[in-house]
């Protein structure tokens, strides 16, 4: 059976495009012509939510692979909240999108096993075995060690799922911990890197890369460089492109000579497209969904170009 990270590199080369659209709205950010149609309260708030998440999906599902949708921008709104969350990843599976929730969960045991089996395994009940979100990759936080990754690992095995580790993340203050020296000369980030290099082993696919992969930011391109070349069998999802300042040019340095090895994420960017100064004379604020399609067209051709040269 295709593995996850397989199912992932193919549907970027069926696409052309190498990027992953962030939906993490904030109501105060949406379009009026969504606001008004609502009541303005929490219940209301998520209907928008839902309907703007909607039709950026459909806007972009054929000429994006994936997209990655961060849990916190739904928790905050509670249950309904996490309705939205459930409701827009399932639509984007109907769509035939990766689907990449950003959850950032590092704790341990049998506290592990249940994020995993929420996001990634099953839920049993008695002798029934349920599926609960059922997306294609997590992010998780290796930082208490191979005890809050192996729970989910086991899940990948088994259920042909896959994991983004964080590993150097594009965050300012990341090098607070991450750029810091081993004893051995070795930075935090290569040896985390390293240690998703081991942990990935079971779970390399025909194009060499490991469904047990890594995050890795745009704003560091050094850093960018030096991981690619130390670990040959990870894919990076690189987040801090566009509102971060990450440039097409650094991204380039994270993918290997056949145009692999990273997936890069954009999400203010693309969701308020339409406020953008290239755009917001071309498209009127009912136009969003449109507004959000030409810029990925415009972010695709633009890495493109950058990882060709």
């Amino acid at each position: 059976m295709i593995n996850a990270m397989d199912r992932l590199i193919d549907k970027i080369k069926q696409t052309n495009n190498p990027t992953v659209i962030g939906v993490d709205p904030v109501y105060d950010k949406l379009p009026n012509c969504i606001k008004g149609k609502y009541s303005q309260d929490i219940k209301g708030a998520c209907k928008g939510i839902l309907e703007f998440n909607k039709n950026l999906i459909d806007a972009v599902y054929d000429i994006i692979p994936a997209i990655k949708i961060n849990i916190a921008f739904y928790e905050m709104y509670g249950i309904n909240g996490m309705e939205v969350f459930e409701d827009t990843c399932k639509y984007a599976k109907q769509k035939d999108m990766i689907v990449i929730t950003d959850i950032k969960r590092g704790d341990i045991g049998t506290t592990a096993e249940c994020y995993s089996n929420a996001f990634l395994g099953r839920t049993k009940i008695g002798d029934l075995e349920e599926s609960i979100y059922d997306v294609d990759f997590v992010t998780v936080n290796a930082y208490m060690g191979i005890d809050s990754v192996s729970p989910f690992i086991k899940d990948c095995i088994k259920y042909n799922k896959g994991m983004f580790i964080l590993v150097k993340t594009s965050n300012p203050s990341s090098g607070d911990l991450q750029d810091l020296k081993l004893e051995t000369g070795e930075e935090v980030y290569n040896k985390v890197a390293n240690l998703v290099e081991d942990w990935g082993v079971e779970l390399r696919g025909k194009y060499g890369y490991s469904s047990v992969s890594a995050v890795v930011g745009a704003t560091y391109p050094k850093q960018l460089k030096e991981l690619r070349a130390n670990a040959p069998h990870t894919y990076f999802l690189i987040p801090g492109y566009g509102a971060q300042g990450g440039k097409p040019e650094d991204i380039a340095l994270g993918f290997d000579d056949n145009g692999l090895g990273g997936i890069v994420n954009a999400s203010r960017s693309l969701m308020y497209a339409y406020k953008l100064d290239r755009w917001n004379t071309q498209f009127k604020e009912e136009d969003y969904a449109l507004a959000t399609r030409a810029e990925a067209i415009r972010m695709r051709d633009e890495l493109n170009n950058s990882i060709k040269k």
